[in-house]
C-alpha cells in the first residue's frame, strides 16, 4: 500500500511533534505529500458574530495567529526535510469533523494522529480527537503516542 497524500493534524502538543515525526519517516518512505492541518474550535457563544456575520474578534485573531504560527513552523521544518508540504488552519466545532472534511478535501490516502493517551475519567471528560477521528473516518488512521 502507497500512500501519496497524508493530512497530520497538528496542536503544538508533543503528541502532535510525535505524530509529525511518523509522518515525515512515511513521507520520506512513500515520496508523500504531507498536509497539516488544525482546527480553530469556534465556540458559538464567542463567535456568533463572527460565524454569522462574518465580523471578528480580538480573542478569534489572537487565537488565528497562534494556529498560523504553528503550522508555518511545521511546515519550515517538514520543508527542511525536502518533503511537500501544504498547511490548512480549519475553522469549525467539533475537531474531529473538521480533520476528516479536510482529509477527504485533499484526497488523503492516511492520517497520522498524535494522542495524549488518556484514559479513565481523564478520556470520559476531555473526550478523545484522536478515537473519535479513529471511529469515525472512512480514510485509513494512524495514532501515535508519545
Amino acid at each position: 500500500m502507497s500512500f501519496q497524500n497524508i493530512v497530520v493534524p497538528v496542536d503544538g502538543s508533543e503528541t502532535s511533534n510525535a505524530a509529525v515525526a511518523k509522518a515525515t519517516e512515511f513521507a520520506k518512505a512513500f515520496n508523500s505529500k504531507i498536509t497539516v492541518v488544525q482546527v480553530m474550535v469556534l465556540d458559538p457563544y464567542i463567535a456568533a458574530e463572527y460565524i454569522s456575520a462574518s465580523q471578528t474578534n480580538d480573542l478569534i485573531e489572537r487565537a488565528r495567529t497562534s494556529i498560523v504560527d504553528n503550522l508555518n513552523a511545521v511546515k519550515a521544518k517538514l520543508s527542511a526535510e525536502g518533503i511537500n508540504v501544504e498547511t490548512k488552519l480549519l475553522e469549525g466545532q467539533t475537531v474531529h469533523t473538521e480533520i476528516i472534511n479536510a482529509a477527504k478535501d485533499v484526497q488523503a490516502d492516511l492520517i497520522i494522529i498524535g494522542s495524549h493517551g488518556r484514559t479513565g475519567l481523564k478520556k470520559f471528560f476531555l473526550g478523545s480527537v484522536a478515537q473519535s477521528t479513529l471511529g469515525a473516518s472512512d480514510i485509513p488512521v494512524m495514532v501515535v503516542r508519545k
